[in-house]
């Protein structure tokens, strides 16, 4: 039975709890451009979430996704199905929300980071406890890459 007690009660509650919400989203600002057919981008969004990434989305198509990618300096080598945009720095895929840190917390002069291709096991592509080995790349200014981080095969 709803009394002006609860309903104070539950209030109250609200009120001491709401700046808390604010918490879970209030790290680093994450824009998402992904093809609005695609499980998997929605899987890693979920993980950076998770990780306390503020993730806002954006669905676009074919062309104007690849364009985007070209425009904002991922080299064709390193395309994956979604790229998103983090404090001037390009994610471009299934990169692991650490990598994202610590690129942020590094802050090194380039494009940003890659995981080309799809692999499975990355954040958002299956269980990690059955991923296959993948690479992390920082994507230089001048289109070159070097490897940012390595993940082993699971064993």
């Amino acid at each position: 039975m709803l009394t002006r007690r609860n309903l104070l009660a539950g209030a109250a509650g609200l009120v001491a709890t709401a700046p808390l919400a604010g918490l879970a989203q209030s790290g680093p600002a994450i824009h998402v451009m992904k093809d609005p057919n695609c499980g998997c981008c929605g899987a890693w969004m979920d993980i950076l979430q998770g990780d306390g990434f503020a993730v806002t989305s954006e669905d676009v198509f074919g062309t104007i996704l690849s364009r985007y990618k070209i425009d904002n300096g991922i080299p064709q080598q390193m395309i994956s199905c979604h790229t998103a945009k983090v404090d001037g720095y390009m994610i471009e895929g299934h990169v692991p929300p650490a990598d994202i840190r610590r690129l942020l917390d590094e802050r090194p002069d380039a494009v940003g980071l890659a995981v080309p291709g799809m692999p499975y096991g990355s954040p958002g592509m299956g269980p990690e406890d059955r991923r296959e080995a993948y690479d992390v790349h920082l994507i230089l200014r001048d289109g070159s890459t070097e490897v940012f981080s390595s993940y082993d095969a699971a064993a």
